[in-house]
């Protein structure tokens, strides 16, 4: 299946992908570049688990070594996808413990900035905080929130799941760091984050964030924090589809960015 000009790679019957020498090293040079961006912002749980995880730098990683090390950590098991997919696998998949991963890697022309989610977006962003209990737990349940949710509930549930999974921040007693996806296998998106004056950083409060729109084609104008992953447990406890429908009766905020101009 084609995503923009983009082909899923399919995985053989050991479960590997045939990965070229040309997308080797673009994974080497991706990978390399954002270690370097990423020191001393990111998150000590992300590091904890990219050290678990022990990606390989000079060739792409299989899905097969990523999915030992979750299985083995949180239960978690990655499941290949062609890019994009419907809100309904999406969800359902998240319920059931499986992160969905698409299998390309993008092209030398895109190295900076890719709109579709690519494969060193969803190894490198994504797998390391999967290891973390709190963070893992968390997203299943919001997997299985959006089972259930009616399509119009799920467009405020988004919201939760762009600004913590994909562009959290921790911030605490002074100390900022960074643990959404998003931003951490992004060098434009990490430095903005973390060091930029520019955007707005907000304490995470889910009602707020669920009214604040967002566009996922610049630099994020405004970051909701945590004080430490484990107040991912609290939002646990919170009923979830209430606050969708407070927030929905309240309606959006304005959003913190210029219109897109067709």
């Amino acid at each position: 299946m084609k995503q923009g000009h983009y082909e899923s790679k399919p995985l053989n019957t050991n479960g590997k992908i045939a990965w070229s020498m040309e997308e080797n090293e673009i994974w080497h040079h991706l990978i390399t570049r954002q270690l370097a961006c990423i020191e001393g912002k990111a998150c000590e749980e992300y590091l904890e688990g990219l050290a678990m995880l022990n990606l390989a730098e000079n060739h792409v990683p299989q899905l097969v070594d990523v999915n030992r090390v979750l299985k083995k950590t949180s239960g978690w098991q990655l499941e290949p996808v062609p890019a994009l997919i419907n809100f309904d696998r999406f969800f359902a998949l998240l319920a059931s413990k499986r992160f969905p991963v698409a299998t390309f890697l993008r092209s030398a022309s895109d190295l900076d900035y890719l709109k579709e989610p690519d494969y060193f977006h969803e190894i490198f962003g994504h797998c390391a905080m999967l290891t973390h209990k709190a963070f893992a737990d968390f997203t299943q349940l919001y997997g299985q929130l959006g089972v259930n949710a009616t399509k119009a509930e799920r467009v405020y549930l988004a919201r939760l799941y762009w600004f913590t999974v994909e562009f959290g921040l921790i911030e605490s007693s002074g100390d900022r760091s960074l643990y959404g996806g998003g931003i951490l296998s992004s060098p434009a998106e990490t430095e903005f984050a973390y060091s930029s004056d520019a955007p707005l950083r907000k304490k995470l409060d889910v009602i707020d964030v669920m009214r604040t729109p967002y566009r996922i084609d610049i630099l994020q104008p405004v970051y909701f924090h945590l004080d430490s992953l484990d107040d991912l447990y609290d939002l646990q406890h919170l009923d979830l589809m209430t606050c969708v429908h407070r927030a929905m009766s309240l309606g959006l905020h304005p959003p913190c960015y210029p219109e897109k101009i067709a």
